[in-house]
């Protein structure tokens, strides 16, 4: 238990020193903007913006939701080694180490909420399983502590909402592992996590609307253009225009072409246009329906080349746009992080940046810790791998862009069963002694 203790200890500690204060991302800039102006809309999680305003003032800037993010994340590792520990102290060592895999590692240094949402939902897991075979006040207590993660990851990430059913009838069951009784809770559970956004986003916090759905629609009507050869778009296009929406502006990566990006960045300007607003109307949805209904194979091939896209081809791992600027960023002045980037150069070549590997990986476990799915540690691997895949696969149908980080979550989850998995096969084999 020492020995777990220091490695854990010892982990946070080189996290803190090769990482610190992090990188704010363009996303996590105008989540952190939003506190001077205390602008709360829908498009960036709101609930992130009122978290990093409490926590600011320990280190202002990215430092505070660095530590905060990093805090969880060795959290959570922590209590699944302390839990192995009482199983296998040697598998228990082996915990920690797998916390410091360079994709689930290196994202650490990023401030975006996808990295905050799984040290989260990682937590919740993990003290319910800490607690699996404890039944009474402490883990009823542990329980509550998991949904209210659960219920916080779904505001830090609504596509969330499809996954956290298999960690809801988790938390609820931990002991053992009954596909029926996820199956049982799935459709309650998801109604249950949109009124949630609902209630809290628009009824509590009174987000402004910002239609962040729409980017979906754009990037469908795009996609759907590009692969029938025929405008899908409720405007009207110039020649010109028009040739570069069936040929050019498609890009799988990201819906970017059609809003910031040259030569196609006058798509969203004509729909944002102020004296005819399109987008966030009922006519870009009208529209979106027209065109899947009329074109349904043009839309199944651009789902899946992004799909295959996001799953298997090289996509954005570190967001490192600032490094160019005359302001450098505060990380670029920590020579550990600087002497750590060749490393992950070198690595993000490899299958352990391809998205596809890990949804693989998450598969094979569930399919070794099935046989001791009535198992505490059989429970925890397969709750959280099934939980990982299925919001991985969430991206194929909503996605809009294939960076790396998406799949943190699914990465993170995979590291934290490997050791739990080993030890199902065990748990099984002394129940039935």
């Amino acid at each position: 238990m020492l020995l777990v203790f220091a490695l854990i200890a010892a982990g946070f500690g080189l996290t803190v020193l090769l990482l610190y204060p992090g990188y704010l991302t363009n996303d996590a800039t105008y989540v952190y903007g939003f506190i001077q102006d205390w602008h709360l809309g829908d498009w960036q999680s709101p609930l992130m913006t009122m978290i990093w305003w409490l926590i600011d003032p320990i280190a202002p800037g990215s430092g505070s939701m660095f530590l905060l993010i990093v805090s969880l994340y060795w959290l959570g590792f922590g209590v699944i080694a302390l839990t192995v520990a009482r199983r296998s102290a040697a598998l228990a060592l082996a915990v920690p180490l797998l916390a410091l895999t360079p994709p689930a590692f290196m994202l650490l240094s990023m401030i975006w909420r996808d990295v905050f949402f799984s040290a989260a939902w990682l937590l919740a897991a993990a003290i319910v399983y800490a607690l699996a075979d404890h039944p009474g006040p402490r883990r009823r207590t542990a329980q509550v502590l998991a949904l209210a993660l659960v219920a916080f990851g779904i505001l830090l990430r609504p596509n969330a909402i499809v996954a956290a059913p298999l960690l809801i009838a988790y938390a609820i069951w931990p002991a053992r592992f009954e596909w029926k009784r996820s199956a049982l809770i799935f459709i309650p559970a998801v109604v249950a996590g949109y009124g949630l956004v609902h209630a809290v986003y628009y009824e509590i916090l009174q987000v402004k609307r910002e239609n962040p759905l729409h980017s979906l629609l754009v990037f469908d009507l795009g996609g759907i253009t590009h692969f029938a050869k025929e405008n899908q778009f409720p405007v009207t296009w110039n020649a010109q225009e028009t040739a570069l929406l069936t040929s050019q502006c498609y890009e799988p990566q990201h819906w970017d072409s059609y809003w910031t990006l040259d030569p196609c960045k006058f798509v969203m300007a004509r729909l944002e246009r102020p004296d005819d607003v399109i987008f966030g109307s009922r006519r870009l949805v009208d529209a979106w329906l027209r065109a899947i209904t009329a074109h349904p194979l043009a839309y199944l091939e651009h789902r899946l080349t992004f799909l295959w896209t996001f799953l298997a081809v090289p996509n954005l791992t570190l967001e490192l746009y600032k490094w160019a600027l005359p302001d450098e960023p505060p990380l670029a002045h920590n020579p550990y992080f600087m002497a750590l980037l060749p490393l992950h150069d070198a690595l993000k070549s490899t299958m352990l940046y391809r998205v596809g590997f890990w949804l693989l990986l998450a598969a094979a476990i569930v399919g070794w810790a099935w046989p001791a799915r009535r198992a505490p540690s059989g429970a925890f691997a397969i709750s959280i791998t099934a939980a990982g895949i299925f919001y991985v696969m969430t991206f194929g149908l909503i996605g809009v862009a294939t960076d790396f980080r998406y799949a943190h979550w699914a990465v993170v989850a995979d590291l934290a069963a490997l050791v739990p998995a080993l030890l199902a096969g065990r748990e099984r084999r002394a129940g039935r002694c």
